[in-house]
């Protein structure tokens, strides 16, 4: 099954509405700590609205122990969503045992992780756009990877 990780996230209203994206495609929801607000149900309820209740969320204290417990020991491949990769999301050949991992809002992972990753996509942009709302990302690319 695939599944979403967020790279401690900066932004409580973000991991709500990714928290309903995630409801609404049945997929569970890693959040790799620290984040960059006080993670309370509260919080996040504001924009998860009552889908958090519905919501297979699970937290992790580190990289290293969320990688060592949801993609070595599951063998799973670590898709890191990037503005920095070079592969097209569109192009791109995501299988069912993907995880799809997204960074923190304001400077996206470091470089020792996304050299983890066994894949890195993003996701083209016109006008000269950086990037989109993490939660939209999220979203465009979920959407594709439940289509493999």
């Amino acid at each position: 099954m695939t599944k979403i990780a967020l790279f401690q996230p900066d932004i409580a209203g973000n991991v709500g509405t990714i928290i309903r994206t995630c409801v609404g495609f049945d997929v569970e929801l890693h959040i790799i700590e620290p984040c960059g607000f006080p993670f309370d149900m509260q919080r996040v309820k504001k924009s998860a609205l009552d889908y958090i209740f519905q919501a297979k969320i699970f937290r992790h204290a580190s990289f290293e122990e969320f990688y060592e417990s949801e993609i070595k020991a599951k063998n799973h491949r670590l898709v890191l969503a990037s503005t920095k990769a070079s592969v097209d999301y569109r192009d791109f050949r995501f299988t069912e045992n993907d995880c799809l991992m997204f960074g923190k809002e304001s400077a996206g992972v470091p470089e020792w992780v996304a050299e983890i990753a066994d894949h890195r996509i993003f996701i083209p942009m016109k006008n000269n756009m950086r990037s989109l709302n993490v939660a939209i990302s999220c979203g465009i690319v979920l959407a594709r990877a439940c289509h493999f």
